[in-house]
């Protein structure tokens, strides 16, 4: 079986060293890159499973990058960056990366958040896929049906609309900005009290324990995510 490969795209030598350590030792196998011209390079030619993105590159910017990479790969692209500000991490959400780690970053969580990137590269579930089965409940897109215990759910449309977008979106961090803008409109992003009081009431209806979900899973200050 071949080695999953993670591309580390990063200016600090320290930041590449200890990376490039850390996952050779549990079976990664590990390209790096200090620039973003290098980078996409990398990227043509060993087409990995993940990329590991820093933001602040010496000659063209992390967020150059990734629309470079989302023009022709989805491949999973977690930020590892310095900046910690709200709106730089909505912006490469909505850019197309799948997480975002603020450093200085702990090793153990980081490694989880790579080892879901690639779980859910691994996945290769279609988006579109009319039908999502998880344990608690069943999602039919095409149908906009949800069924748990061999019961439909009743779900009002804008918590259907919340989880139709969580759904088609499975495995992937949205922001509280994005489902505001998707659900209730552009003058609604801001809102988010919206989304706590919905996400509670989905919850309730659909978390075999609603106070634990498994779910709808909330990424504290950034937004959510659905996980099979």
């Amino acid at each position: 079986m071949s080695k999953t490969q993670v591309l580390v795209v990063d200016d600090e030598p320290q930041i590449l060293r200890a990376l490039r350590i850390n996952l050779s030792v549990r079976g990664y196998d590990v390209v790096t890159a200090a620039t973003g011209a290098a980078a996409l390079r990398a990227a043509a030619e060993h087409k990995p499973d993940v990329v590991i993105l820093d933001l602040g590159l010496p000659d063209i910017s992390g967020a150059e990058v990734l629309a470079g990479l989302r023009g022709w790969s989805t491949v999973p692209v977690i930020v590892l960056s310095a900046r910690s500000d709200s709106a730089d991490k909505v912006d490469a959400l909505d850019a197309g990366a799948d997480d975002y780690v603020t450093k200085p970053f702990g090793m153990e969580e980081f490694l989880a958040r790579l080892r879901a990137a690639v779980r859910r590269s691994a996945a290769g579930a279609p988006p579109d896929e009319p039908v999502v089965v998880t344990e608690s409940f069943t999602v039919d897109l095409a149908a906009k049906k949800v069924i748990r215990s061999g019961a439909e759910v009743h779900l009002t449309p804008t918590e259907w609309g919340l989880l139709e977008m969580l759904v088609r979106n499975r495995g992937k961090l949205i922001t509280r900005e994005e489902l505001l803008r998707e659900v209730w409109g552009p003058s609604y992003a801001k809102e988010t009290h919206y989304l706590r009081v919905y996400l509670a009431q989905l919850r309730r209806k659909l978390e075999d324990d609603p106070s634990r979900p498994r779910h709808l899973v909330t990424e504290s200050g950034m937004g959510y995510r659905f996980e099979v």
